[in-house]
């Protein structure tokens, strides 16, 4: 990289690995400690600046045995102690901070389709699937990964930006849904495929709600943010990471999910790669 002449190294650090047992007050690893001091300091002995991801998809196995990981609101505390760890230790040397990346993929890909960790959704959606609801967990595992994003840069703020000179943000993925035709259905269809991914946590961490359209469609499905989270939401970083990998066209089906709910059919839209 460094003969690249690029600028910047951005990576994510472990969870697992520097708090084995999820908690912080369970011990540390020194040695997993040790191991991110060396990629930072090599980073900047590089000449580049040190991006640093605190959440990339690895969630403690304890905490998942314990209370069930993000199912859990409880979740919310032991992220906010890791990533106070991780502020306190290497905040001298880090400038940029990000507190989760794409979650909408940990939260689909583990939640709805079953195919990552922790491999849960509903047993129609996928034999391999031994517990879960597709139509319901990706909506509360979102939730609390809003809050602990919220949390981590409230204690950020709160109790280092005024004598660590860096930023905070997050890093979301989105598609963009193109109107399979000109019709006004298929337009309004593109919008709610871009507030049902884009949306979904974007409006959240600049306004302090869901999108409208999510709200219209989920009903109780999607869990309220109450005043005081809301407040904690709105605004919560400094700068926003994008993940861009590809487009789409987006058609109105609104009989999509007749028969059985799940997040994928929520938003009543097929989903082409082709026009024709």
């Amino acid at each position: 990289m460094k003969a690249m002449n690029m600028e910047a190294y951005r990576f994510s650090i472990s969870w697992s690995r520097v708090i084995p047992h999820g908690k912080r007050r369970r011990g540390l690893s020194t040695e997993g400690l040790e191991f991110y001091d060396k990629v930072i300091d090599r980073t900047i002995a590089a000449g580049m600046k040190p991006y640093v991801t605190i959440f990339h998809w690895d969630t403690p196995q304890a905490l998942v045995d314990e209370y069930g990981g993000f199912l859990s609101r409880n979740i919310v505390d032991d992220f906010r102690d890791y990533a106070d760890l991780l502020f306190e230790r290497y905040g001298d040397k880090v400038e940029k901070w990000i507190t989760l990346n794409e979650p909408w993929t940990y939260v689909v890909k583990g939640f709805e389709e079953g195919v990552f960790a922790p491999g849960r959704c509903s047993d129609w959606v996928n034999r391999a699937c031994q517990a879960g609801d597709s139509a319901v967990e990706p909506y509360r595992v979102a939730h609390h990964l809003l809050l602990a994003h919220a949390e981590a840069v409230k204690l950020y703020r709160e109790k280092y930006k005024g004598r660590k000179l860096g930023e905070i943000g997050i890093t979301l993925v989105t598609f963009w849904f193109e109107p399979y035709s000109d019709s006004q259905a298929d337009n309004d269809a593109a919008e709610r495929a871009m507030d049902f991914m884009f949306g979904w946590f974007m409006n959240p961490v600049t306004y302090g709600h869901y999108p409208r359209t999510m709200k219209d469609l989920l009903g109780q499905r999607l869990p309220e943010i109450l005043a005081h989270e809301a407040d904690m939401l709105r605004n919560s970083y400094d700068f926003l990471g994008l993940n861009y990998y590809t487009t789409y066209y987006a058609k109105d089906n609104p009989n999509l999910n007749l028969l059985k709910l799940r997040y994928a059919t929520d938003s009543l839209i097929k989903t082409l790669i082709n026009h024709n």
